[in-house]
């Protein structure tokens, strides 16, 4: 379907090449010092405004988006993969533009009557390409109810991604880095159940596309996900135009609908009224091929938090029946904040039947991600 040169968003949401056991660079050999951003929006603490969230910029900045200068390239690729919406996700935070699209799109007449991507799962497609796979669901996927867990979700979702570029082929190089993820779990699947999954192509824009992925259990059990991915420019790290050929392929299945990549969660903060916060330490096994924590690992901070909230009575939700769940990916946790071995914090609440949360840095300055999970019923 096309190729994709692995993009590693922890610090840099556009950093695409890493040399061996040295320093990560960004595209085209991009430093992440400093906050690492290249071509994105972060959120940090202001301890002038009592302890809120500020957008924080570095480089040279135009709106909300930043520039950084491009050196050399690196020539120690630790790898480039094939796989469409990068699949192998490789533990990459969201690539943060801003709450606005681009400025070329800003002024369009069309903004108004575009969804928001990742914000509604939809029917599979009358016609278009829809790729399918059967798989089982096992041991390591289930928490100690035999519950298919959110976080073995989001490596299925992965995995079927791979398995249809595998099958479609290379386009051309690109990387891509995810936005935005939502799981709906209508009813929960179970340890060892049989799992057909179908996915394809749900909406565009003119840098981003959705995933759809569709999971259907033969005893029953139903999981529909969808994903914002944001495409760029492997060697500069910016947002890119989708290639014509990228279009001509899943146009069909989408039905030309367009989507916007905004991020719409405000942060949860630690020290706000009703917020409780626990620690939460990310472990060498988290860490995948780019030396960063997997973007599945997300989803197991929203388990962990569901059980907690759960514990304290301050959710009525049974894990086991109909949730809705949604993150959004922004600054991601890098090998030296794991072998630190110091705690990163989870701050949460829950208001009018909602789980909100937002995992902290240790230093408390930068949020890695943030999540929403709420009944289905």
């Amino acid at each position: 379907m096309y190729a994709v040169v692995t993009a590693s968003a922890q610090r840099s949401p556009g950093r695409v090449l890493v040399t061996k056991g040295r320093k990560s660079v960004g595209p085209g050999g991009i430093p992440s010092g400093g906050n690492g951003h290249v071509g994105s929006r972060c959120h940090r603490r202001d301890g002038g405004r009592n302890g809120r969230i500020t957008r924080c910029g570095g480089g040279r900045e135009h709106e909300l988006h930043r520039t950084m200068p491009v050196v050399a390239p690196s020539t120690e690729l630790m790898e480039i993969g094939l796989f469409p919406f990068l699949p192998r996700d490789r533990g990459l935070a969201s690539l943060v533009m801003g709450n606005a699209d681009s400025a070329a799109e800003q002024g369009s007449t069309r903004r108004s009557e575009r969804e928001n991507g990742a914000s509604r799962v939809l029917p599979l497609p009358a016609s278009g390409r829809v790729f399918r796979r059967e798989r089982r669901v096992r041991l390591g996927d289930v928490d100690a109810k035999g519950r298919l867990r959110l976080d073995a979700v989001a490596r299925y979702l992965q995995d079927v991604a791979t398995d249809d570029s595998d099958d479609v082929g290379s386009l051309e190089t690109r990387a891509w880095v995810v936005r935005r993820t939502l799981i709906e779990q209508r009813k929960a699947m179970r340890n060892s159940e049989d799992v057909s999954l179908a996915t394809f192509c749900s909406g565009m824009g003119s840098r981003w596309a959705e995933r759809r992925v569709s999971m259907t259990g033969a005893r029953g059990g139903l999981v529909e996900a969808v994903t914002l991915w944001v495409h760029l420019d492997p060697v500069t790290g910016r947002p890119k135009t989708l290639p014509a050929g990228f279009v001509a392929t899943y146009t069909e299945p989408s039905g030309g609908r367009e989507v916007t990549a905004r991020q719409v969660h405000d942060p949860v903060v630690p020290g706000d009224d009703d917020v409780h916060t626990m620690p939460w330490w990310p472990r060498v096994t988290d860490l995948d091929v780019l030396n960063h924590v997997n973007n599945a690992v997300s989803w197991e901070v929203v388990e962990q938090t569901l059980e907690r909230v759960r514990a304290r009575e301050l959710l009525d939700l049974d894990t086991g029946s109909s949730l809705r769940a949604e993150v959004e990916f922004r600054d991601a946790i890098d090998h030296e904040v794991v072998i630190a071995a110091m705690p990163l914090t989870i701050a949460y609440r829950v208001a009018n039947d909602v789980l909100e949360l937002a995992l902290w840095s240790t230093d408390a300055e930068t949020v890695h991600m943030t999540a929403q999970v709420t009944s289905l019923g």
